[in-house]
């Protein structure tokens, strides 16, 4: 599927860490019927035209995941050099632990270690990246909704 690009010719894309108490974070592995099938990589996808990102953020998780989350900060931010794509990183406290993946989507849930998902052979290029930019900015204590309208 072709996703739309924004005005600057690229498309935008945001993904989301979520971290249970225990530490290990949520992490999908893709389903064979989107691209990269197979790999495991943070929940995320595309931002539509004039959507915020925090928007997206909690619509694209609802998409994928079917639980609601609350976006708190925006971590990360990468331009692919060998394509068109510009992704944002964001960090998200869940609402609920009950998930209700859409298969079309997600072909398995995963809870993993910050070891685990740097060692694991099916991890998508640029998840470990992400998650490094993601961990200085998980004091659970201080997590509340971000302000940010982006």
């Amino acid at each position: 599927m072709e996703r739309v690009r924004q005005t600057d010719g690229r498309v935008h894309g945001v993904i989301v860490a979520c971290r249970r108490a225990d530490g290990r974070w949520l992490l999908i592995r893709r389903s064979e019927h989107v691209a990269a099938p197979g790999r495991i990589c943070f929940p995320g996808g595309a931002i539509e035209p004039d959507e915020p990102q925090a928007q997206a953020v909690a619509r694209e998780f609802l998409e994928e995941l079917g639980a609601p989350v609350t976006p708190l900060r925006r971590v990360w931010h990468h331009m692919a050099p060998d394509r068109p794509l510009t992704l944002w990183g964001w960090y998200a406290q869940l609402a609920t632990a009950e998930l209700r993946p859409d298969p079309h989507e997600v072909a398995e849930i995963l809870w993993m270690t910050p070891h685990e998902i740097a060692s694991h052979p099916d991890t998508m290029t640029g998840t470990t990246d992400f998650l490094n930019h993601v961990l200085p900015h998980t004091d659970s204590a201080h997590d509340t909704p971000a302000a940010v309208n982006t």
